[in-house]
């Protein structure tokens, strides 16, 4: 009967939030409209039928620190090394304002870090991508949509990060960026640049048969630059960004292994590394509207290309039967990978029922990625993709209804030149893939009363080997006792996933889903003898359970009667609350019988005299718990942050000062469950508790009635609800 009762409350005090909300704001716009400024506020997380939007600008304690400090503090987000990043049990696509980012693994950790939290303005979970999303998205989406500034005169943003961390010895790590934005009465244009440094440290312990110690130093730097020209009602949007990381590693181990004849060697061995990553796009849009202001036809053609390039030299080389070796460069590899793209998108209203719309569209996408290693061109990969969709969407009484479907055409290609054993070079084919499929969404979402909805989803989505599974250079750290290659003959994973989920007032929701998939592809680590494998493969068959739950819970219940609240006119961001998200996620693999993994995140918000706002997050997953080939033996991802932060010069200086993984307890031990091969212990830890301040300050406009343009870097209509921002 209490927990009845509770949830009663919490359901009728946001429903009281939400209208109270409602009628504030509509007092707010009667009260400034003489002097036409109308505010609005940004909620923190809101719940959509498709997707969960997460607002990064007015959390401090996301926006601090590097994107992937951020993102990996998000509820139901798990992010390793190991596994990736799932949202809610599914693996995740990440898009770029729109635009996926054909890159993961490796290059994505590093890209992310080497991106400022603060450059964000808010995250896009879709975990139900419908048919305009290409077939190939997978389980779900994580859209970074970086923020946007743009006035009629020239304004300016600059933010700025320090942190350090201090286990054995002090390290810094800084992150600045500045914004530009202008308009005039022909064109607007945005300019935003950034860098950022840090230095950081792993130690890890693979199967108690090598032990290292990694210092990193990884810096980076970006540019992305916007212009749109109006003409008329279209527009004409014309992109660039360049990002550059070049991260430094060494590291330091020590193990031990058998010589056929001489006996067990131990060794004492220091290597450099160096990773040198450049990776440039070029956008063009034309946005063509029409008198109905829901009817619209874009054009785009984008060209991307990624320059990577690695290589690891071994300093010394000390053991106890060959003596002082130095055994030179052990890897010299590179890649080159170019994407060019082509799509159209169309929709108009049409009557459907009570009202409706169609969308429909198509794409062309020609991908080219090359790998080298010693000067031998051991990958050459080639990609064609021809798609198109259409999907309508109705409305009729209570009922939101979506059905879509989308054919794509996949012609893979390519030749892989590896060296056998003995060491002699073998060329093969990798296998083909060429097929043509359709893949079908459909949706259905009830509304019981404003802001609360059921829906129902279901969708089929493929998912292509990323470029760093399929390279078979995808080395990090070579040694005697370790090998790490991609493989090149890895299969295009096939997903049914289906969804229900009841949503409360944009914060509170319960929901479940499963995916039925083909061929997976995952990480399996093994070992033989002395030598331990890590390599990338196909999972035949396995589904994929996911439950989940978040509810928010005023502190206000717990101090003041229900009637006094239900009285109250109050701001969510102006409260004390504790959000809760609680997940179990369940991988169904028939040759392992994975455990299952509980996911727990907590964030409190406490407003502190002068205003004073402090966050608290706490997350952790449960130990035991599953996932493809691995299984955990500790709790990971357990960490604890506190971030104070306090707005000044009205609200145009933000400063916020912050603790992360207060009790240093975010650590990887886990086993792998290979399916041949011996089973190989893992332990990572790095240094993830730090502490440090950030500032961001917002130079005003002059003029205060000037207009607010749409983001200008890289814009996508499906940025906010589907439709682009209209002049």
């Amino acid at each position: 009967m209490t927990k009845k009762l509770s949830a009663a409350v919490v359901v009728l005090l946001f429903s009281q939030l939400y209208f109270s909300q409602e009628k504030t704001n509509s007092e707010t716009k009667e009260k400034q409209i003489e002097g036409v400024v109308i505010t609005k506020t940004k909620k923190a997380v809101e719940q959509k039928a498709d997707r969960t939007i997460f607002d990064f600008s007015e959390q401090e304690s996301l926006n601090t620190g590097s994107a992937m400090e951020g993102i990996k503090k998000l509820p139901g987000l798990v992010a390793t090394d190991i596994a990736g990043m799932m949202y809610q049990g599914k693996m995740l696509e990440v898009y770029l304002n729109g635009r996926p980012l054909n890159i993961s693994s490796n290059d994505l950790n590093s890209f992310l870090e080497g991106m400022p939290a603060n450059s964000i303005e808010r995250i896009e979970v879709i975990t139900q991508p419908g048919a305009e999303f290409p077939a190939s998205s997978g389980g779900a989406i994580m859209n970074i949509i970086t923020n946007k500034n743009a006035n009629k005169y020239l304004t300016a943003t600059y933010s700025g990060n320090y942190a350090f961390t201090n286990d054995d010895k002090f390290r810094s790590r800084t992150n600045n960026s500045l914004s530009l934005n202008a308009r005039n009465k022909y064109f607007g244009w945005q300019l935003r640049v950034g860098q950022s440094y840090r230095e950081g440290e792993m130690m890890s312990n693979q199967d108690n048969l090598v032990f290292s110690n990694t210092e990193r130093v990884s810096r980076g730097a970006f540019a992305k630059a916007g212009i749109t020209v109006d003409l008329n009602y279209d527009k004409l949007l014309l992109n660039y960004d360049i990002y550059h990381n070049n991260n430094d590693n060494t590291t330091s181990s020590n193990g031990s292994y058998l010589l056929p004849t001489a006996g067990l060697n131990q060794y004492t061995a220091l290597d450099a590394a160096n990773t040198n990553n450049l990776r440039q796009e070029i956008v063009a849009t034309y946005q063509k509207r029409f008198d109905d202001k829901n009817k619209k036809l874009d054009f785009e053609a984008g060209y991307s290309r990624a320059d990577n390039a690695f290589y690891q030299d071994n300093i010394y080389n000390r053991s106890t039967l060959l003596g002082d070796l130095n055994l030179g460069r052990y890897l010299d590899n590179t890649s080159l990978m170019q994407v060019s793209n082509f799509k159209v998108d169309f929709s108009q209203p049409i009557k459907i029922l009570d009202e409706g719309k169609i969308s429909l569209g198509g794409l062309y996408e020609h991908q080219m990625f090359d790998t080298e290693s010693e000067g031998i061109t051991n990958l050459e990969y080639e990609r064609n993709t021809a798609s198109s969709y259409v999907e309508f969407q109705t409305k009729w009484k209570k009922f939101d209804f979506t059905l879509g479907t989308r054919a794509e055409n996949y012609d893979i290609s390519g030749t892989t030149r590896l060296r056998d054993e003995n060491g002699i070079l073998q060329e093969g084919e990798l296998t083909p893939f060429n097929k043509f499929k359709l893949f079908p969404n459909a949706s259905v979402q009830y509304s019981f009363m404003n802001q609360l909805y059921l829906a129902f989803n279901y969708n089929k989505k493929i998912t292509l080997p990323s470029i760093s599974a399929l390279n078979p250079n995808n080395n990090t750290f070579e040694g005697p006792n370790s090998t790490n290659i991609g493989n090149p003959y890895l299969q295009p994973t096939i997903y049914d996933n289906f969804e229900i989920k009841l949503s409360a007032f944009d914060y509170a929701f319960i929901g479940y889903n499963v995916s039925s998939i083909n061929n997976q592809v995952a990480q399996s680590l093994s070992r033989e003898g002395d030598v331990i494998k890590n390599e990338q493969v196909n999972i035949p068959n396995m589904r994929i359970h996911n439950f989940n739950i978040g509810l928010p819970v005023p502190f206000m219940i717990f101090t003041q009667p229900l009637s006094e609240i239900m009285k109250m006119n109050f701001n969510a961001d102006k409260i004390n609350f504790l959000y809760v998200y609680a997940g179990y996620m369940k991988h169904e693999i028939k040759e392992i019988d994975p455990k299952g993994m509980w996911i727990v995140n907590l964030m409190a918000q406490v407003i502190l005299p002068q205003n004073i706002k402090m966050t608290a997050n706490y997350n952790v997953l449960s130990k035991r718990a599953g996932f493809y080939y691995f299984e955990s033996e500790q709790p990971f991802n357990n960490s604890f942050d506190v971030t104070f932060a306090k707005k000044f010069m009205n609200d145009r200086l933000t400063l916020s000062v912050y603790g992360k993984d207060l009790f240093n307890t975010q650590e990887t031990q886990l086993h792998s469950r290979p399916i041949t091969g011996q089973a190989v212990f893992l332990y990572n830890k790095t240094d993830t508790r730090n502490f440090g301040f950030s500032v961001n300050y917002k130079i005003p406009t002059k003029n205060k009635l000037a207009k607010e343009d749409s983001n200008l870097l890289n814009n996508d209509k499906k940025e906010d609800t589907g439709m682009v921002p209209l002049p």
